[in-house]
């Protein structure tokens, strides 16, 4: 709830105040020429790195591999393709910086750290917490590994047995 309030209330207070402020400094015309222009170099940036990390997705695939990665930072790309068509200098800000590869790069590891598998739905989901995964590791802190076999024939006789 508070997220919600921070991005429906909060943030739209703040940036028309910085827009007051700075249409205050370099003039009206300016300021509004100057969110044009983030927005088309916004634009530009997100094409750009949209692109190369579309292609970097389909090499890891035809190499046979999971883009998780690539997923991920396509996701961060798109939010900050929204953020910097929302005219304002605190959500371009934000937005420039999930287009620059470097933090581009850390949201994506921080994201998937706190995505966890899970073998009995087969799909994944967000810890909230964050840290490690506590299915990883026994009571005494040993990694128990294993392998299993799958021995049903179709997905009907697997839910049948559930």
């Amino acid at each position: 709830m508070s997220i919600l309030l921070f991005v429906f209330i909060v943030m739209p207070i703040a940036e028309m105040a910085v827009l007051i402020q700075v249409g205050g400094m370099i003039g009206v015309f300016n300021t509004i020429g100057f969110v044009l222009l983030t927005a088309v170099v916004g634009a530009w940036l997100l094409r750009q790195q949209g692109l190369a990390t579309l292609l970097k997705a389909n090499q890891r695939l035809n190499s046979g591999e999971l883009p998780a990665k690539e997923v991920a930072e396509g996701l961060i790309l798109a939010v900050g393709g929204v953020l910097l068509l929302t005219p304002g200098f605190i959500t371009d800000t934000i937005g420039f910086l999930c287009l620059i590869p470097f933090t581009r790069h850390w949201l994506a590891a921080q994201a998937l750290k706190r995505m966890v598998t899970s073998s009995k739905s087969g799909g994944f989901y967000f810890r909230a917490g964050g840290g490690q995964n506590p299915f990883d590791r026994d009571s005494n802190g040993d990694i128990i590994e294993g392998e299993y076999r799958d021995e049903t024939k179709t997905r009907h006789e697997r839910l049948d047995k559930k």
